[in-house]
């Protein structure tokens, strides 16, 4: 099964990514409930998250973890909330997503569609806040 994910994981697709590492990948989600929110999923293809090895479904909520205090350092919001819906693609993930009020997290409300360029904007700032997270900075 190729998912959107998968194709955005082999480079097929472009993403606005903000953290890489060898088993995971974080990306904005290009129809955001806030700005900043942001996509963490395993490379490895999987479909639903509690079907992950153990190993890997840990080593996620780090790497989201990590992309979460990122963005909380670019964004001023009071925390960061966490979902896992999985029911729109077929590949495990989670999002992260700046939060001031509880309705910032309706995922039934209007997406945002932002230009280019504060996407790109964005996805630098925490990519940026996240390098600085793992050197300890």
């Amino acid at each position: 099964m190729s998912t959107i994910f998968s194709k955005i994981i082999s480079g097929k697709i472009p993403a606005y990514k903000v953290a890489e590492s060898n088993d995971y990948l974080a990306f904005l989600d290009i129809s955001p409930l806030t700005p900043g929110h942001v996509l963490v999923i395993p490379k490895t293809e999987t479909d639903y998250i509690f079907d992950i090895n153990d190993d890997e479904y840990m080593g996620m909520w780090v790497f989201a973890k990590i992309v979460a205090q990122g963005i909380k350092k670019v964004f001023p919001c009071r925390k960061v909330g966490v979902a896992v819906v999985g029911l729109e693609v077929a590949h495990a993930h989670i999002h992260l997503i700046p939060l001031n009020e509880v309705s910032d997290m309706n995922f039934e409300k209007a997406k945002l569609s932002l230009p280019t360029e504060e996407m790109t904007k964005i996805a630098d700032e925490i990519r940026h806040a996240v390098v600085s997270i793992t050197n300890g900075e």
